[in-house]
Order: C-alpha cells, then structure tokens, then sequence
C-alpha cells in the first residue's frame, strides 16, 4: 500500500460538510453509515433513497414529487434500465430560484467577485445580483422568452454572465454559452443547431493583454443564426452601443433592461427533467453534440458534489479558472447555492505574469482554488512557488481536471502551493456536467491518483462487458447505473441513435465515459487518457498520461503531444515536443527522454520518433487536442479547426 501525500486531521473530518451529512442520516433518516465508503456503497444499492435525502439534506426549494420514503425500486425512481430510468417523477421546482434564494444568504453579502487581468474588477452583493436577474429575466421575458426557448451566451466570465444565465433559467428557458474567442465557424456549429431566439455577448474582452473586439465577429456570425430576434451586448471595452448600433436588432445591456425595475424575481417552476443546459462535446472531430441536461439533476448533482466532495460550505469563497465554453464555468456557478461567494476571472492566467491568480486567491481569502492539471504542470515549470511569498491560511481544497494530475502535479503542490491542502483531482465531463470519481475531503491523498467514486454512481473499471478490471488492470471507465445528471441526449437526435451510441453501444446498456482507466488498490483511480486516443503498438494498449507523466519532468519540453501513427500495418509511437525558451531538441535529450519513458513506463512506450514542433494545439478548455495531430500526421482534414484554441499550431506537424 503506498504512503498518503496528505492525510485529513481528525479534527478536519469532524468538521467536514461529508460527517455532518453521516449524522444528519442517522438522525434523520435512521441510516447508520461509518464513513465515506460505507456512504457510496449505500448510495449505489438504495438510489431513490439517497438522492430523496440529498433533496431533503440541502432543502431543495420546489415540490419533490411523488411518495415517500423510497429504496432503490421506490418511487423516487420510475422505469427500468438506464435509458428508461427517470427521478423524482412529479417533481417541480426552478434552478434559478435555488441558486438564488436556498443559501439564505443577506443581501448585504458578496455574492460574486470579478477580475479581468489586470484590466477591470467588479463585486456584486447578493441584492445586486437578484436585482439585475431580475430586470434580465423581466427584459428576457419582454423579448417573448419562455418555457423552453433557448438563450445563447457568447460571453467573458463577467458578473453579467451569471445573471444572465440566472435570469434565463428563471423563467423556465434553456441556457447555452461559449467563449468569445471561439471563431466565426465554431460559434456558429453550436448555436445555428438549437436555434437561439435572443444572444447575449460583449463588445469584447482582453486577453494576455490585448484589447479584442468582437463586433466584426457579431457581424459574421448574426447571419447564420436567423432565429435570433434580439442581441444583448454587455459592456468590458466601453463601446456596447456604438457596436449594437452597426447591428441589426441589437442593443447594448444597459438600454435592454433600462424599462424594467429590480423587484420580486417570478420563478416559473418546471419539471424535474426539464432542459436546463445544452452544452457540447469539443468538435474536433465534427459538428459537436448538442447536450441537454436536466434542471433537477443538474442542481442535486452539483449540491452534492460542492459539499459533500468538495466541503464548500457558505460564507467559503469558490475560485475556478474556466470559461463559458467549459462545463466547469457551469459547475462553479452551481457555488451560488451552497452560499459561497463565486469568484470569477477572464483573460490569460499568465498576464501579467505567473502571480496573477495567486494574487487574487491572496487577496480575496481563497478557500476554494480550482483549475487544470496543464496550468499546474506550466506553473511549476515557470518556478513560480505561489506558498512561498504569498499568504494562502484559508485555502482548504485545491481542484485539478481537464486532463490527468500526474505525480509531479501532485508533488508540486504540497511542496510549492500549500503542505495541508486538500488536493482533489476529478473526472468527469461535458457529458454529465459534473464528475464521476472525485475528491473525498476525509479520505487520505495518494500522488496521482483521483481519491475514489461519486456518491450515488456505481463506478467501475471494465476489461470486458460485465468483466470488472482487478486492481492495476486498465480497462473502460464504466458506470453501471442511472443517475439523476446523465443527459436527457442530444439536440436533434430525435430517435436517441447517437446517444446510445455514444455512451451506450460498447456495453450494452451501461454508460460507458471513454476513459482509459484503473482502480488503484486503495480504492481510488488513475485516468490513463481518452480511449480514443490510447495507443495500440504491436498490439499492445497503452495510455498517453504515462508518456506525458516522464515527458513533463524535462524542463526543456514545454509542451508536448503523443498519438499513435498507422504504418506497415502496425501502430508505432510518435512524441512531439514543443521546446521551452532557449532549448533545442537535440539527440543527447531525444536519448534522455526515451531512457526515462524506458525507465518510468515501459519498452513499448518508447517513441519511435521524437520531434519538435512550435506549438502544440489545445481545445478551447485546455486540452491537448492529441486526434487533431492523428489526423495532420495521417493526412487526413482536420475537421473542426474553429474548436481549437491555436489551430494554427497545426501548421507545423508533417504527414508521416
């Protein structure tokens, strides 16, 4: 068994939003659990009952629906199989609301904090955010948005942001958003598809410190979206009205909502099931899938997944480095609810420089940092040791996902961050809006390793169908059962085909993510890559984290991608690297890389060839876009450039 990184005090236990959840069952419920573990093992077999004690926990406002005290067959569940299974049947109630109003929390009270590099900064109250959702929602409404009409969101991480989310969900509407520094096509491949009766953007925003304005983008973009009746610009560079001006049926935030008075916010209740978010799938390899989330779940999902994985409790104040094109901006919003102050950030993490976001966790009592494993991984090659010269005593929990927190991610932190840190690396998806295996704030930290399960999904490690992966064995990261924030599917699909075969069609009936994984032996999970990116050398099935785990120890190596190349009908493996300032690749660190991939992996993870490259491309969420590269290398169209952050950095890759 290998030594914990970092183990919770008993006293942190105790105090942990998880315990006082154990207790409240017991009390409550008469359920007598001894930790965490014993927690997920009854949330697996009794479902209904333990999603209906969530709703109760939290005190969810709205009507819960049908029944009682429901097990796993109850009425908290109807139907039968993953694809037929629906929660809470009868239930009503308003995400917005919940957000808004279940924390409880005084107007008085910062509800979110705004910083745009070093360009601008803003601090809502609570009354100051249900004030502008207010008059958003009755300006919305005006605009002849209701029950089921979508509003799009083409928007910077502002404060205006989440309002204008709250305010579209209040009325029973369904909310999708995107970055502004999506191109013209990739804005275009979302949207045009669900039909958008009002757009919400900005006439720019500032990025590693440039000012860009997205008027010449609105007028290409407009065209393409013909169900769009009104668009709503937000102002970041001063210029909202001169730019709605050049545009048809546009007006600047101020002038929409300039007739509409802050007063009672009218919530319309919906159905449990009722489209919440559509958010979707990176593109990069065709038109992304449009995917619908459910109200109920998506709020039960994150309530749960904020305090009982990630001990947020209100008063806390929750950070994440995200944008609107992630689902992580998603999940931080859900913060609202548990009564913490959301902070917010738009622009580059590295501008003015590596202390940027430490600065404000500094400044603004972090206790909640999240962000991706690559800005861990930049971070510490840049040297940068944020615990050394800055104040971080109320920090508690740091997030990492986006991609896999190998060992030295892990290492970096406790050294170079904060030694009594909750580091809690999690994995899930777009997919599901939320995480399938995650932090566990009173279970120890192994390096890594992801800690273990969500509550209430029965998480596994497949080698086959029905064929669980031992210990150390890699396999499909499966979850065998329903649960309330699996999607309702895909805009569009309208026989469910694509659906099912996106997450169902491997196992027959069982969600398969699309995860290359494995169970550790203590309980938790390592994710080895994406499954369509593993590679396959002489039959062979190997991960790409384990390449990039010995690559990213070389402080020469900047940047770095490995995919598998098809030739002589074999599979061999090929690294590009992009090189740090001042280094060149050179056969004496072409030998040293390949000794330590020898060395820490395996022979058959060695390269067959290492090259350089300027750049590496990455997803608008940070990703490295490992497919993309497959398709240059083989001499296939890569088909959805516009959902890259730097196509141009395939430019540089050769066909092999």
């Amino acid at each position: 068994m290998p030594t914990p990184i970092w183990t919770p005090t008993e006293a942190r236990v105790k105090a942990s939003v998880l315990t006082d959840f154990l207790r409240w069952m017991a009390a409550e419920k008469g359920v007598d659990l001894a930790d965490s573990l014993a927690l997920h093992a009854w949330s697996v077999a009794e479902r209904g009952a333990f999603w209906a004690a969530l709703w109760d926990y939290f005190g969810v406002i709205g009507d819960k629906g049908h029944g009682g005290v429901g097990g796993d067959s109850g009425p908290w569940i109807v139907g039968e199989g993953m694809l037929e299974e629906h929660f809470f049947p009868g239930a009503r109630l308003n995400f917005a609301q919940n957000l808004l109003e279940l924390a409880g929390a005084e107007d008085s009270a910062t509800a979110l904090v705004f910083r745009g590099e070093d360009k601008a900064e803003m601090r809502w109250t609570w009354g100051e955010l249900r004030a502008q959702v207010s008059r958003i929602s009755q300006a919305l409404a005006a605009a002849g948005v209701g029950l089921g009409d979508r509003v799009a969101g083409l928007l910077p991480n502002r404060p205006e942001s989440i309002a204008a989310m709250l305010a579209t969900a209040s009325l029973g509407a369904t909310w999708s958003s995107a970055s502004p520094d999506f191109g013209t096509r990739a804005v275009l491949d979302r949207f045009a598809q669900i039909e958008p009766k009002v757009l919400i953007t900005t006439d720019g925003y500032w990025y590693n410190g440039k000012r860009i304005a997205v008027g010449p983008k609105l007028a290409e973009v407009l065209p393409g979206l013909p169900t769009v009746q009104k668009t709503v610009l937000i102002d970041y560079l001063g210029t909202a009205n001169s730019v709605a001006a050049e545009l048809e049926g546009a007006v600047s935030l101020a002038d929409f909502t300039e007739n509409f008075p802050a007063g009672e916010i009218a919530y319309a209740p919906v159905d449990f099931d009722h489209p919440l978010y559509i958010l979707f799938s990176s593109g990069t390899t065709g038109a992304p899938k449009c995917i619908v989330h459910r109200t109920g779940g998506v709020l039960l999902q994150h309530l749960k997944e904020l305090a009982l994985h990630g001990d947020v409790k209100p008063g806390d104040r929750l950070f994440y480095f995200t944008t609107l094109g992630w689902m992580m901006w998603n999940w931080l919003a859900s913060g609202l609810a548990r009564g913490a102050t959301v902070m917010l950030y738009d622009g580059s993490p590295f501008a003015p420089g590596a202390r940027v976001l430490w600065d404000y966790a500094e400044a603004e009592r972090f206790t909640h940092f999240g962000t991706s494993a690559k800005y861990i991984d930049t971070l510490r090659k840049s040297g940068y040791r944020p615990g050394d010269v800055l104040a971080l005593s109320e920090l508690r929990t740091m997030f990492s996902t986006g991609s896999p927190l190998l060992t030295h991610g892990f290492d970096y932190v406790y050294d170079a961050v904060k030694a009594d840190l909750h580091l809690a690396s999690i994995s899930g998806g777009t997919d599901i809006v939320s995480c399938f295996v995650g932090g566990d704030p009173t279970r120890p930290v192994y390096s890594g390793e992801i800690q273990g399960p969500g509550f209430g999904l029965d998480v596994d490690v497949w080698s086959a169908p029905n064929t669980p992966a031992g210990p150390g064995e890699k396999g499909e990261l499966v979850c065998a059962n329903a649960f309330p924030v699996m999607p309702l599917g895909f805009w569009g699909d309208d026989d469910g085909s694509r659906y099912h075969a996106a997450y169902f069609e491997l196992f027959d009936g069982v969600w398969c993510q699309g995860d290359y994984a494995e169970r550790t032996e203590t309980g938790g999970f390592i994710i080895h890559g994406r499954s369509d990116a593993t590679l396959n050398p002489g039959g062979v099935r190997i991960g790409t984290a384990e390449i990039y785990a010995e690559v990213e120890k070389f402080p020469e190596v900047r940047d770095s991608v490995v995919i598998g190349h098809e030739t002589a009908g074999d599979q061999r493996v090929v690294l590009f690297v992009a090189m740090a300032e001042g280094n060149t690749l050179d056969d004496d660190l072409i030998g040293r890389i390949k000794a330590a991939i020898r060395k820490g992996s395996s022979p058959r993870h060695v390269p067959a060839r290492i090259l350089a490259v300027p750049d590496i491309p990455h997803t608008k969420s940070g990703k490295i876009s490992e497919l993309a590269v497959k398709d240059v290398v083989h001499g296939r169209a890569v088909k959805n450039r516009g959902a890259l952050h730097n196509p141009e950095a395939l430019d540089a890759f050769p066909v092999l």
